[in-house]
Order: C-alpha cells, then structure tokens, then sequence
C-alpha cells in the first residue's frame, strides 16, 4: 500500500504512492488508454481545484468525481471524505484534490493503511448520522475490508428491521486498461453484486459520473461504487454546473440519476436493430467501437449501458434485446460466474421466444489478473466482439 509523497509545486510532478514506481506508469497509461478507449482530447494531469468555477467544454471523468464530491459536501453537512492519501495528496487519481483545502480536515482527511478499519469506522459514522464516503486506493486493495462490507455494511438495514439505513458510499477505481502491477487492476463486482444489500454502480461517461456519485451519496443504502480507472482522464463537453442545477432541483438528469439508484438505470448509448451489446463502466466504450466498426460491415447493434449493477434494469435490457432478436454481453471481469453471467442468464430467461440465437458473453479470461504486458489480451477488444457478434446464428 501507499504513504503519502512529498509535493513538488515548483514543477507541478504529479505524484504516486511512494511503493510502486509502477503505478506511476499506472496512472500515465490510464490516461492514455482513456483516449484510446473513447474518451476525446488531450487528458490533463489533473483536476482543478472543486473551488474554481467550471466553464461549459471538455470535462474529465475525474473532474465530474471531484465535483460531484465537492457538490455533496457542501449540499450536506454529514458528508466525510476519507481514505488512503485523500486528504493532502488528493488521491492517486485526484478524485479528491482540493478537498481538504476547502472543507478542512474534519471532512475530508487521511486514514491509516487499514481498509478494514476504514469500512468498519464508515458504519459507525453512518450509525450517528453522518454519510462518509470512503475510498479504497486500488480495487484489489479492498479485499482486506470485505468482511466488514459483507457482513455488516450490507446487512445492518435488514439486522434491524429498517431502523438503521447505512448512507456510505464506497468508491473503488476498479478494473483495467492501466498497466497497473499485481493488486492495482481486478474486475471485483461481482463480489459486491452477490452481496444483498449493496447496490453497485459503475459510470461510463463524465455525465453519469457526477450524476451517479450524487445520487448514491443521497442513497440511504450502501453503494458500491466502482470508478473506471481507464476512464478518469476520458473527456467529454459537460456543463457542470448544469448538471448541479439539474441534479439538485431534482429535474430532468437529476430525477433519471436519483431513480437509477432505487430501480435501476440501463440507457440506450446506441440504437440498433440488428443485435444488443450490454456491457457497462469500462467495457462500454469498447462496444461502442465495435459498433461502430459493425456498421461499416453492414451490421446495425444497439449498445446498452447498464450503469446500475444493482438494482438491475431489467426492462430497458429485456425491450432492447426483444426487438434485436440477438445479445452479447460484454464485460472485463472473469467470465465464471460473473456479473455477464448474470445478465446472459436474466436475458435468456426473460426473452427466450424473442430470440435468434443464444446470448453470448466477451469477458476476461478464467485466470488471475494478469501482468501489464499481457492484460491487452485479457481484456474484451473490438475484434472478440465482432468475432462473438459472428457467432450470433445468422442466416445466410
């Protein structure tokens, strides 16, 4: 795990945890990998501070996280920031930068290398009112506190017969496209997904972003919110302080966000007519370049964003497969028993008489996450879509 680096203002470095010159090139490939997987521009090297003012035009992923943060706490006074390196370093990816310089170090501030403290502290809090968001630094690294999320985060509401909601949120930036070393790269969410009781959210786009992380703050239940880290430094023309209007007026985004969380929150990315793609977080810029490199072939596929987890919509991801006939469910997890799993079984179940040909999955490999040299063959590309979009039983 990480210690807090020291601060170079003079040149600006951005800096990593001091225990893996590895992640610095992590975190430079995340921002490479994110262009490459769909996000435009040029990615910056880190947010602006929450307290400048955020003009209309191309807005990171990371950004539209800090924002959202900074949004929640100063809409609420019971939200805590707290985590590995949140504080002054502002987190490996700066999700949190400037926060501590703004809301003091009462609301957002550094833990001990301890995740399962951190969960275990986080329902406590909770308990006494407050709505603490908490980061795990790395995806594998919230292994260490799955017992406290397992067997008290996710089952306090039912232990007590509804008295006791847990308002927490838990950010994870999670799954690959980095590079990252052992431990700093794991498709995790079908572990939270098994788990009743949590819901689990995944954004693909800046909007969704914000929209997404506001609305599991104002969650009474647990959230499991897992970030692209792929996707941080993507951009995309947002307003945001559009989408604050929006979301605290509860109109239009805001309403669709806040509604997500309770029953689910699938979006049409695409329309199609020929085949679904579902795929969510960072699967889902890869189904769309496979769409659109099946369009040039002649093929028209829808593409579904799942964006909740759980609860799952079924019906947006049941109406689009009924009138495409075929689906392909894309995911970057390991495919035995996974979250694809899962929705291949929902789809089948549910649309069976509708469909042409059997749902198919592209996911990763059934083996531990492997070295950074290797992960391009793991992950779900374009060409393993098309391949398995092939597949669908088409005739001739």
């Amino acid at each position: 795990m990480s210690t807090v680096p020291e601060t170079d203002p003079e040149t600006e470095v951005e800096n990593t945890p001091s225990d893996a010159p590895a992640t610095q090139a992590a975190v430079e490939a995340a921002r490479e990998a994110s262009t490459r997987a769909g996000g435009a521009g040029v990615p910056q090297p880190r947010p602006d501070s929450p307290a400048a003012p955020v003009p209309p035009g191309p807005v990171t992923m990371a950004k539209a996280l800090n924002a959202a943060l900074a949004d929640a706490m100063t809409a609420e006074a019971g939200v805590v920031v707290f985590g590995e390196d949140v504080g002054t370093l502002g987190g490996v990816f700066r999700i949190t930068d400037g926060l501590t310089d703004r809301f003091g170090t009462g609301r957002c501030f550094d833990t001990p290398l301890a995740e399962s403290g951190i969960a275990g502290m986080s329902v406590g809090m909770a308990i006494n009112g407050m709505r603490p968001v908490i980061e795990m630094q790395f995806d594998a690294f919230a292994y260490p506190a799955f017992e406290q999320v397992a067997s008290h985060i996710a089952k306090m509401r039912n232990r007590t017969r509804g008295a006791l909601p847990l308002p927490i949120v838990i950010r994870i930036p999670y799954a690959g496209g980095i590079g990252g070393v052992e431990h700093h790269c794991d498709s995790s969410e079908a572990y939270y997904a098994h788990t009743p009781g949590l819901k689990v959210v995944t954004p693909a786009t800046v909007t969704d972003a914000y929209l997404l992380l506001r609305a599991a703050i104002d969650s009474d239940d647990p959230v499991v919110f897992l970030e692209p880290k792929k996707l941080y430094f993507a951009k995309d023309r947002v307003d945001l302080d559009a989408l604050r209007e929006q979301y605290e007026s509860g109109h239009g985004a805001g309403t669709s966000a806040r509604a997500a969380l309770e029953s689910g929150g699938a979006a049409v990315a695409r329309a199609g007519a020929d085949a679904t793609l579902i795929a969510y977080g960072p699967s889902l810029p890869t189904a769309m370049a496979a769409a659109a490199a099946a369009a040039e072939e002649g093929r028209s596929l829808e593409v579904v964003d799942v964006r909740t987890i759980v609860p799952f919509d079924d019906a947006t991801v049941t109406e689009s497969v009924r009138r495409t006939g075929r689906a392909l469910v894309i995911s970057e997890e390991s495919g035995y028993a996974s979250v694809a799993s899962e929705i291949a079984a929902r789809v089948q179940e549910r649309c069976f008489h509708s469909l042409a040909g059997p749902v198919l999955r592209v996911t990763g490999f059934d083996i531990p996450y492997p070295a950074p040299k290797l992960e391009h063959h793991y992950l779900p590309s374009v060409d393993r879509i098309l391949d398995a979009v092939d597949d669908l039983q088409w005739e001739d």
